[in-house]
């Protein structure tokens, strides 16, 4: 045990993750059911917008499977193997899911490319009507998840796949109008690209969040030093060391540290504060504290 005495701090709460059970259930109804009418609606135009918007759906129907599969796995109880159970799931679900939001940029750049060369003649009425059954249906699944997108990356990464088609689908609907009106065919794939972008703009910024959680970084909303010094300030407490924070899923976080702390009087109160703490100010759930009379060192703790 070393010098002194130790005295470890557990607090496992659950706490923040929503069941979007329902959601998902119901997007990817909603979302294979007009992939099939754009399909179908797709030939009758001889609209490769409409045909090309049904794969990027098809896409998305998958993200949204991905992103389910992540969050039921999350609830899966500890194991011997996996003693924090699956909750890193949905980080690699959100990972996932923007691998395939870029996926569908590139598709789409590629296509607004080629039609911008090979501009095709479609019927621009049909295509602005499909559309806005886009519109709706991809709207109202973005609903769905709007409510979790703030505080769990992997439905942030459903909505993002959402929000995204709705924004595709009423590009469709102005191109479409605009070729029904004027019969430029060059603005469908122009509105694409900037489609695209859009997209690509969010798209980067949950890749990069995602990489970042998957790889045990400290949550973006948490400053390592703020916590430190939290920590240094509890009563008796000299110093803080072998300070660690890492997600242990998309909606938990966990920290383990080290708090020296000769003249406390008692090791069970400074643990008891410093979970409070941890809870109030940084929303942290899952801590293992350990309590030192003296700073050990790494062949102590051996």
């Amino acid at each position: 045990m070393g010098a002194g005495h130790q005295h470890h701090g557990h607090d496992h709460h659950r706490h923040g993750a929503q069941d979007f059970t329902r959601a998902f259930a119901l997007g990817i109804a909603l979302n294979l059911t007009f992939v099939a009418i754009e399909t179908v609606y797709g030939f009758i135009a001889n609209s490769m917008a409409l045909l090309a918007d049904a794969g990027h759906n098809l896409s998305d129907v998958l993200g949204l499977v991905v992103a389910w599969a992540g969050a039921a796995m999350a609830k899966r109880a500890a194991s011997p193997r996996f003693t924090y159970g699956l909750k890193k799931a949905p980080i690699l679900a959100a990972l996932a899911n923007s691998l395939f939001l870029l996926l569908a940029v590139g598709a789409i750049a590629a296509e607004a490319v080629r039609r911008l060369f090979f501009p095709a003649v479609t019927e621009g009425g049909t295509v602005s009507l499909v559309a806005m059954i886009g519109i709706a249906v991809n709207g109202i699944t973005a609903l769905l998840f709007a409510r979790g997108r703030e505080g769990d990356i992997n439905i942030r990464g459903a909505y993002l796949h959402m929000a995204a088609d709705a924004a595709v689908s009423a590009a469709v609907v102005f191109a479409g109008l605009v070729i029904l009106w004027t019969g430029q065919q060059w603005v469908d794939p122009v509105m694409s690209l900037a489609v695209a972008i859009v997209i690509l703009w969010g798209s980067v910024g949950l890749l990069k969040e995602s990489a970042w959680m998957s790889l045990a970084g400290v949550p973006s909303a948490i400053e390592l030093d703020h916590v430190e010094e939290a920590l240094s300030r509890l009563e008796g407490v000299e110093t803080v060391h072998d300070l660690h924070v890492w997600p242990l899923s998309t909606t938990e976080t966990a920290l383990t540290a080290h708090l020296v702390a000769p003249g406390v009087a008692s090791t069970d109160d400074l643990l008891v504060a410093a979970r409070r703490m941890l809870h109030n100010q940084f929303r942290i759930e899952h801590c293992t504290l350990q309590v030192e009379r003296t700073h050990l060192d790494d062949t102590d703790c051996a």
